[in-house]
């Protein structure tokens, strides 16, 4: 028997990543879902799935219910953001359907707030897990896996920079942008301070790929991760844009957001992601992302481990898909995933997710680890 694994939004950016690796798994029936049917079907002509693969039309904010119910999903994967101002009505569906949910929400409040379905989901014995993707499951799996090389661990100082030639949806720029110029609270030595999106400017320096620029993001991990490692006393996430004046101009907009000069630049995506295209040029594909952890060692003397993913030929995006596609595939082989709605900590460690980056133009860099 195989597992009926419907992917929301799989023909999309991120959803067709997940479609990919999913069709090639004997355990999983592969189910693309999409509000155009006739595009979900014409994605699967292209894909060679190991078992017969189905197009579904299905709309977020139609009846969700109905739709899986004629789908007959057991595992579904919801990739369509931007999630900042989704409500839980697609999780909801699946706790009411017996399916189990996966998503690749990084909207804060939406990851923060999930445990208010816990109840639901353990009643009905299915797994509901948000932010299956690079932030928290991966920030979070750097963490654990390098908290035991220090007796004390102060910061974690972390970001993603993507690459420029590489496919980017309205969702996502529409998640980015509803923060650019925004106030949100963040721990900043050992205080919880206001800042605001895009801004604090700064430059990382990656392995090959040079100096990359920087600013503020709101993340569910600015929440999460001071509750869950309670001595840290900064967590800071940025991101960036590959190339320089792209990123300057987004920071520049920034502060005419912060003045209020400018609305919330999530109202002009399509224009602004339409012009973010046109720096494509100027870029490459090639994207990266840092951690940088500090704290002190046994000796109590100061000790910083520095992590570098450095992702080539555009395969940047396959990184936030990874933690679905592994407890999707966990779920299809008949695995168990716990019953309730969680974030996505603790249920991929470092080593497996790194695992399934094999065969991938990725590369990890370690610097300053004990072993």
């Amino acid at each position: 028997m195989t597992a009926r694994v419907l992917v929301i939004g799989g023909y999309g950016n991120f959803g067709s990543c997940i479609a990919r690796r999913l069709a090639a798994d004997p355990n999983v029936t592969l189910l693309v879902g999409g509000r155009s049917r006739d595009k979900a079907a014409a994605f699967l002509d292209r894909l060679e799935a190991v078992n017969p693969a189905e197009a579904v039309a299905i709309d977020i904010d139609g009846d969700v219910g109905a739709a899986l119910a004629a789908a007959r999903a057991e595992v579904v994967i919801h990739t369509v953001g931007p999630f900042q101002k989704q409500s839980y009505r697609v999780a909801e569906a699946c706790i009411a359907a017996g399916a189990h949910y996966l998503d690749l929400a990084d909207a804060r409040a939406f990851v923060g707030g999930i445990g208010a379905l816990d109840e639901r989901a353990r009643a009905a014995g299915v797994a509901i897990v948000t932010g299956a993707s690079s932030v928290p499951c991966l920030s979070a799996a750097v963490i654990d896996r390098y908290r035991g090389d220090f007796a004390r661990l102060d910061s974690v100082d972390y970001g993603i920079s993507a690459a420029q030639q590489t496919n980017r949806g309205l969702a996502t720029a529409s998640a980015v942008l509803s923060y650019i110029g925004q106030p949100f609270r963040a721990l900043r030595d050992g205080d919880w301070v206001t800042v605001h999106g895009w801004q604090d400017l700064h430059v990382e320096t990656y392995p090959e790929l040079g100096r990359r620029w920087f600013g503020n993001c709101d993340i569910p991990d600015l929440d999460l991760f001071p509750a869950r490692w309670p001595e840290l006393r900064t967590v800071r996430f940025s991101a960036g844009h590959e190339v320089a004046p792209l990123h300057l101009g987004t920071w520049a907009l920034s502060g005419l957001v912060r003045a209020r000069l400018l609305p919330s630049l999530d109202r002009m995506a399509p224009f602004l992601l339409r012009a973010a295209f046109l720096f494509d040029p100027l870029g490459s594909g090639r994207s990266g992302m840092h951690v940088y952890l500090a704290g002190t060692d046994t000796a109590g003397a100061a000790k910083t481990i520095r992590f570098f993913l450095i992702a080539r030929s555009g395969h940047g995006p396959y990184i936030p898909c990874m933690p679905a596609i592994l407890l999707a595939k966990r779920l299809a082989a008949g695995a168990a995933v716990p019953a309730g709605a969680r974030a996505c900590l603790d249920l991929v460690d470092l080593d497996t997710y790194l695992a399934a980056l094999d065969g991938l133009d990725i590369s990890v860099i370690v610097e300053g680890a004990d072993a």
